[in-house]
C-alpha cells in the first residue's frame, strides 16, 4: 500500500512538472479560437479583435473558426471534446452558458463541468429596437400597441438570449406577440431593415450601425444600466421591474486545461483588455469591456450568471424543449 501511495504521488508530481514545462513553451503553434456564431455577428466582431490582439502576446497566430448554428450548441459542444492542451479555446456568451441550459431538456455540454473558465471580456449590450414606421416611440407606448393588436406584433429571434429577453419582456408586459425564428443576428437583422418585422431584441454588436444611423428605433436596454453609447435609451426595468439580462461575453478552454496554461492565458487576455486600443476597437461596436482578473472569480460569475437567466426562463414560462 505505501509503495503504491509513493507511485502515485511520483506520478502526480510528474504531471504537474509536465503541465509546467508545458506552460513555458505554450504556444509553440497557432491557437485556434471558437466562435460559435455567424460571421458578422456582435461575437465574432468581439472576437476578431481579442484574436489579434491575443496572438500579438503570445507570438503565435489566434485563429477564428466560426461554428454557428443550435443556438450555439455546434460549437461549444466541438470546443468542449477539443484536446485540453491549450490550442482550442471557445469565446462564448451569455447563450450557451446561462440561457441554454434552462430552455433545453438536455444539452450535450455542461456550462460548468465541461469547460475551464480562462476569463470574461465583457458585456455585449443587448436593445429592445423597433422600425421606424410602428407608431411607437417609447417601451411603454410598445406594450400599449402590442395589446392592442393581440398576435400582430412579430420579433425575431436569433439567438436565446435574443428569444429569452423577448419572450420575458412579452409575458411581464401581458401582451401577445409573435416570435420569428432566425439563424443568424445577420439574417434577422436584414429582415428587420426590410421592415418584414416589428421589433428585435439585438446586440449592439449587429444592431449599433442601423441604430445610429435611424434605420432602427432603440426602446430599451435588456440591462440594469444605461449605456454611455444610448444615454438617452432607458433600461427595461424602468417599465417592468426586476427585468435585468446581462449578457456577457468570456472565453473558454475544454475542462482539463492544465492551470498553467489557464494562468498565462487570463494574464494576457487581461492585459490585451486593459490596452487603450482594444477599449476604442471595442467602443466601436458597442461592447463594454469588463475583464475578470482569474479563472476563479470568471467560475463563479458563470455560475451566478447561470441561475440569474434560470430566474428570467421562469418569469417569461419558457418550457425546454
Amino acid at each position: 500500500m505505501f509503495h503504491r501511495v509513493l507511485h502515485l504521488l511520483a506520478a502526480a508530481l510528474l504531471a504537474a512538472a509536465g503541465a509546467g514545462a508545458a506552460a513555458q513553451t505554450y504556444p509553440d503553434r497557432p491557437v485556434t479560437l471558437v466562435v460559435p456564431f455567424a460571421a458578422g455577428s456582435g461575437t465574432d466582431a468581439v472576437a476578431r479583435v481579442v484574436a489579434q490582439k491575443l496572438g500579438e502576446r503570445l507570438k503565435q497566430p489566434v485563429v477564428i473558426d466560426n461554428r454557428a448554428g443550435a443556438n450555439a450548441q455546434i460549437g461549444v459542444e466541438h470546443a468542449a471534446k477539443a484536446a485540453p492542451d491549450g490550442y482550442t479555446l471557445l469565446m462564448t456568451t451569455a447563450t450557451s452558458h446561462s440561457v441554454n441550459p434552462a430552455l433545453y431538456k438536455s444539452l450535450r455540454y455542461h456550462p460548468i463541468n465541461d469547460f475551464t473558465p480562462i476569463g470574461r471580456t465583457g458585456i455585449l449590450p443587448f436593445v429592445v429596437t423597433v422600425r421606424p414606421s410602428l407608431p411607437v416611440k417609447t417601451i411603454r407606448e410598445l406594450i400599449e400597441y402590442a395589446r392592442a393588436n393581440p398576435g400582430k406584433v412579430s420579433f425575431a429571434t436569433s439567438n436565446s438570449t435574443s428569444m429569452l429577453a423577448s419572450e420575458a419582456l412579452a409575458k411581464m408586459a401581458q401582451a401577445e406577440m409573435i416570435s420569428v425564428t432566425y439563424k443568424s443576428a445577420p439574417q434577422a437583422l436584414t429582415d428587420m431593415l426590410a421592415g418584414h418585422l416589428d421589433m428585435y431584441v439585438v446586440d449592439f454588436g449587429v444592431g449599433l450601425p442601423s441604430i445610429r444611423s435611424g434605420k432602427l428605433r432603440p426602446l430599451a436596454m435588456t440591462n440594469a444600466q444605461r449605456s454611455p453609447l444610448l444615454p438617452d435609451v432607458p433600461v427595461l426595468a424602468d417599465t417592468l421591474p426586476g427585468f435585468d439580462l446581462n449578457p456577457w461575453n468570456g472565453i473558454f478552454g475544454p475542462a482539463g486545461l492544465p492551470k498553467p496554461i489557464v494562468d498565462k492565458l487570463a494574464a494576457e487576455l487581461y492585459a490585451v483588455l486593459a490596452d487603450s486600443d482594444t477599449h476604442a476597437r471595442f467602443a466601436a461596436v458597442g461592447f463594454d469591456v469588463s475583464p475578470t482578473r482569474t479563472s476563479e472569480e470568471f467560475r463563479k460569475y458563470v455560475a451566478d450568471q447561470l441561475a440569474s437567466y434560470a430566474q428570467m426562463a421562469r418569469i417569461a414560462r419558457v418550457q425546454p424543449q
